[in-house]
């Protein structure tokens, strides 16, 4: 395996590497960027790159379903830290194009959604199509397939364009989270602000078997940040649901929530814990009465004397 190489969804210019580069160790890795998600993905499990980083969740439009696909399914592969990137767009032309001539956009998928106010009120006949990146968007247009690309202002420089306009974004404070991605190891030590993510599946569908998966988080205390269906594949109303939530693995009311969801889901994948991008300790909010591993400890001492005879 390559130790020094990280991938990443490219091509360059992208948000991704963007965000990327906000790493300390990015200054010593070779940056490679791949074509998509998968194909960044792959080459960690093919033991091409020591690690990938790939967008997962946007403050807009939600989770990025070809990350969470990906992770849910193949060979395991885990997180271990997140990256959150403020997102703002430039509209990309060719030098000496105007606003008035241009007729055709592209983008990625999940950029639509966070200009679609301002593409209706500035560009409302052009004509949008998916590109596989906003960077390989820009490329697109430098190319000619198309007349303006939404993507970083800082991708202008690389591809030979100009920023039309600038701080195009529908949602004021739009972020995208971004994963840094490897092959299964021993999760870092908890920081005390830390996140830990898995994939559940649902053994049968019944009612409040959703409500079961919750249950065991809850009467533990433990907060769930997110939650989102997926199709497994295996027909209609086949779902696995990805979930963060916060605390560690090491956290005793996170570890017996997990064993809770074990005995009762058919397959649970475990995604990593690691540390939340931005927050301190400081940050976090104060445990609920009974669910610190002292008050775990506690109970689980008392269980050991009354089974002795000593409570």
């Amino acid at each position: 395996m390559s130790a020094t190489r990280y991938t990443y969804l490219g091509p360059e210019g992208t948000f991704t590497e963007a965000a990327l580069r906000t790493l300390p160790e990015a200054a010593t890795r070779e940056l490679v960027p791949m074509v998509s998600v998968p194909a960044a993905l792959d080459a960690v499990r093919n033991g091409e790159a020591a690690a990938a980083l790939v967008p997962i969740e946007n403050s807009v439009e939600g989770g990025v379903t070809a990350t969470l696909d990906e992770l849910a399914s193949g060979r395991p592969l885990m997180i271990y830290r997140e990256v959150v990137l403020p997102i703002a767009f430039a509209l990309l032309v060719r030098p000496g194009t105007k606003l008035s001539e241009v007729k055709t956009v592209t983008g990625h998928p999940v950029a639509q959604p966070q200009v679609r106010k301002w593409l209706r009120a500035n560009l409302p006949d052009a004509v949008w199509e998916s590109a596989a990146s906003n960077a390989d968007g820009a490329r697109l247009v430098q190319e000619g397939r198309f007349d303006a690309a939404f993507a970083g202002e800082f991708a202008a420089a690389t591809y030979g364009l100009e920023a039309l306009v600038t701080e195009i974004h529908d949602a004021e404070n739009a972020e995208t989270r971004f994963v840094l991605v490897g092959r299964p190891a021993r999760p870092a030590a908890p920081t005390g602000a830390d996140k830990t993510s898995v994939v559940l599946w649902l053994g049968d569908d019944h009612p409040g078997a959703l409500l079961e998966l919750l249950q065991e988080f809850a009467v533990r205390g433990v907060n769930l940040m997110l939650i989102q269906s997926r199709p497994t594949g295996a027909g209609i109303g086949n779902y696995c649901f990805a979930v963060d939530a916060e605390g560690h693995i090491a956290d005793r009311r996170v570890g017996e929530a997990l064993m809770g969801l074990k005995r009762i889901c058919p397959k649970v994948r475990f995604l990593g814990s690691y540390p939340r991008a931005g927050v301190s300790v400081g940050d976090v909010r104060p445990l609920r009465t009974g669910t610190s591993d002292e008050d775990f400890m506690a109970a689980s001492d008392w269980l050991a004397r009354a089974q002795d005879g000593r409570a």
